[in-house]
């Protein structure tokens, strides 16, 4: 397992450089002027635009100033924004939030979804397998906005059970609701899956095989079908992780976290190229920290998968 890991380890290099010079490229072709706004109401003057733009290297080739950026980045320089403040510090205050917001909508796909999909498919057939999928149905039919809107309406603001906002520093509290809206149409694909993989595995030779020779059902349930059946949706929670980081952005404008997600989608607003680019490396190195991660716990869950 050990040189797989550090076979895995290395495969994430050449990922991590194409990824960045993608999204790198993008940035850096989209169209408008970065310096526009800078200036107030009135137009900025050419002497300013022509030297804040030889200042950050935007007269520069795509390939020169890329190999700047990787040059910086081995240094743990983020590079700085058009207002020169260091990327670093915008990232310090983003991530933290966004990444306590993405651990509490996995933990609630694992606890509610897996859950919910085990009950509906040893009950298959009956009112609580029917409750799963139409309730996940449902679910997967609303979108996130309006989800979160009625959320934070019903729960935080006439109920009170939630805060209807986060509050300074993303307290774990405050985040419950928001996590759960963040979750709810992964959670509901989790239960579906979940359900789905074990039914199937629940009419496997081997699990009929377990039954005649005596074993109980709750060993053969819980130490054949589910093991076998968690592979498939843990595959699906580990893909879903970047997707729940780089895509908070309406969740965390409506309950007002200032997060990851938001800042990506302001720097783009703005053309801050390095903001953009350095946050999405951060993701990206995460989402393949998971995935690493994600293929370990193959072996865990099934002892026939081997590495070496």
């Amino acid at each position: 397992m050990g040189q797989y890991a550090l076979r895995r380890l290395l495969q994430m290099i050449p990922v991590l450089l194409g990824t960045t010079f993608l999204i790198f490229a993008m940035v850096f072709a989209l169209p408008g002027d970065p310096f526009e706004g800078k200036c107030g109401e009135r137009p900025c003057p050419e002497a300013y635009i022509q030297a804040q733009t030889a200042k950050f290297g935007l007269d520069q080739p795509l390939i020169v100033q890329y190999g700047k950026f990787l040059g910086n980045l081995l240094t743990g320089d983020f590079g700085t924004t058009f207002s020169g403040e260091p990327v670093i510090n915008e990232l310090t205050r983003a991530l933290p939030p966004t990444l306590k917001l993405t651990i509490l909508a996995i933990g609630f796909e694992v606890l509610i979804g897996i859950t919910a999909g085990v009950f509906a498919a040893l009950k298959r057939g009956r009112f609580l397998d029917n409750l799963v999928l139409v309730s996940t149905l449902v679910v997967v039919s609303i979108p996130v906005f309006v989800l979160g809107y009625f959320a934070q309406y019903i729960f935080g603001v006439k109920l009170g059970w939630f805060s209807p906002t986060v509050g300074f520093g993303a307290p774990w509290g405050d985040l419950i609701l928001p996590a759960l809206v963040l979750a709810s149409l992964s959670l509901a694909f989790v239960a579906r899956l979940m359900r789905t993989t074990m039914v199937e595995n629940i009419r496997a030779d081997y699990v009929r095989t377990a039954t005649a020779k005596g074993l109980p059902r709750r060993e053969v349930v819980g130490k054949h079908v589910m093991r076998n059946s968690m592979i498939p949706v843990i595959t699906f929670i580990g893909l879903d992780f970047g997707g729940l980081m780089g895509g908070a952005v309406v969740t965390e404008g409506i309950f007002n976290i200032k997060g990851i997600g938001g800042l990506i989608f302001l720097s783009i607003r703005t053309r801050e190229g390095a903001t953009v680019t350095a946050a999405i490396t951060v993701i990206v190195v995460f989402i393949l920290i998971i995935n690493l991660l994600v293929d370990l716990l193959y072996g865990v869950l099934d002892p026939r998968i081997r590495y070496e």
